[in-house]
């Protein structure tokens, strides 16, 4: 891959959906699938001329006039062009925005993501896409369903937003209110899909993470928040202690069990003990469940000191309010390491009736607890299992490393 190919890609990832939402933002009569388009033109355009005249030195704004260029052309094409510079803009065609010209955007688009005009599953998965900028592949494991099933949700958002013409205006204090759930489990997500992504060293894409740390410390610097969101931001704080030492210096994955708690980061946990005690309330929402699972992960001084019987009573008392099979493998989990071990198997093996039987997962952890067990030969099936079933290489390394402790 040449140097201007690894420009255009590391744009694209950061800046697609920016520029998706700069072009319905420039007329009333783009709709999201013009838009789309004239953002993949531009990424062409780029390749073509960046290679004969070399990148620019603002590669974003060069993009971004491209992008607007092209949508004059179109507009002008279907006699629907004004002038699409609201409140004052600047027509020069010779002027390029600065790069931060998107970054101001952000809250704005999540909040656009959710208009409640548009399915929950709808919120998430168009901001996944065009915020994130996820592939659809992507999208389709953070949220369990199928390939075929995401596309299915775009294309009827796509439809939805062009039929009623859903523009991406700025919320009222109200529709902020209304909108705020939304984007707090958007968030939640973007930061598992951080948390779990790539593969080898880049198995975390610490980007994603630190984004989704950023989008809530925004919301409660400017006050568009509640107790959730303090909860929320405590639950992201807990876990991104541990991200570098998720996996080795050797690109190996490392589990709880394993992690040297010495090089966790404390200062993160404590701004998470801050916040954690920041969003206390009458009303208990699950990311107060989840972030006192991790308050109690993160101050244990080791994992056999961990209590285990308050991390499995949290899960009970989560999976009241939001029953999930993922959140069922965690508790099964606990439930072993608290010394309730038939029960944890039961639970598990009930999860194969689920879609989590094509999980690796699941498998991975009824291989390990088999393991711990020393019945070999039920751990080796669904560590095998659990091979087949996970493209990412540190995740079949992690396996392999336990098959061959059989």
């Amino acid at each position: 891959m040449n140097q201007e190919q690894q420009a255009a890609d590391k744009l694209y990832k950061s800046h697609f959906g920016k520029m998706v939402t700069a072009m319905l933002q420039f007329s009333r009569d783009i709709d999201l699938e013009t838009a789309e388009d004239l953002v993949q033109d531009a990424f062409y355009t780029a390749l073509s001329s960046w290679e004969q005249n070399g990148i620019p030195d603002n590669p974003a704004g060069w993009m971004y006039t491209v992008c607007r260029n092209n949508a004059i052309n179109t507009l002008k094409k279907n006699k629907k062009f004004k002038n699409p510079f609201e409140e004052g803009h600047v027509t020069n065609g010779d002027v390029q925005p600065e790069e931060n010209i998107f970054d101001d955007r952000k809250l704005q688009l999540l909040f656009s993501c959710s208009h409640p005009r548009l399915s929950a599953k709808m919120h998430v998965v168009i901001t996944l896409k065009y915020l994130v900028n996820l592939k659809t592949e992507s999208i389709a494991k953070a949220l369990g369903i199928t390939i075929d099933g995401v596309d299915k949700i775009i294309a009827r958002a796509k439809q939805r937003i062009r039929i009623e013409n859903i523009f991406l205006k700025e919320p009222t204090p109200q529709q902020l209110k209304i909108r705020l759930p939304a984007v707090h489990k958007i968030i939640y997500l973007i930061f598992n899909e951080g948390y779990r992504a790539g593969s080898g060293k880049e198995f975390i894409r610490q980007e994603l993470c630190e984004e989704s740390l950023i989008m809530t410390k925004s919301l409660l610097d400017n006050n568009v928040c509640n107790s959730d969101t303090a909860a929320l931001y405590a639950l992201l704080l807990f876990n991104a202690s541990r991200l570098s030492v998720r996996v080795t210096a050797a690109g190996e994955l490392s589990d709880l069990e394993e992690q040297d708690r010495a090089l966790w980061n404390e200062d993160l946990i404590a701004l998470g003990d801050y916040y954690l005690n920041q969003s206390k309330c009458e009303k208990v929402s699950s990311y107060h469940y989840e972030a006192s699972i991790a308050y109690l992960h993160c101050h244990a001084k080791s994992f056999a000191d961990t209590d285990w019987t308050s991390i499995s009573r949290l899960y009970e008392q989560l999976l009241q309010n939001n029953p999930n099979p993922f959140i069922t493998l965690n508790y099964a989990i606990a439930l072993y390491y608290g010394s309730q071990k038939q029960k944890a198997f039961d639970i598990l093996h009930k999860l194969q009736q689920t879609f989590l039987e094509q999980s690796y997962l699941l498998h991975a952890a009824l291989g390990k607890l088999y393991l711990q067990e020393k019945e070999f030969s039920k751990s080796d099936f669904h560590l095998t299992k659990a091979l087949s079933l996970t493209n990412f290489q540190v995740e079949k390394d992690f396996v392999k490393k336990m098959l061959a402790r059989n």
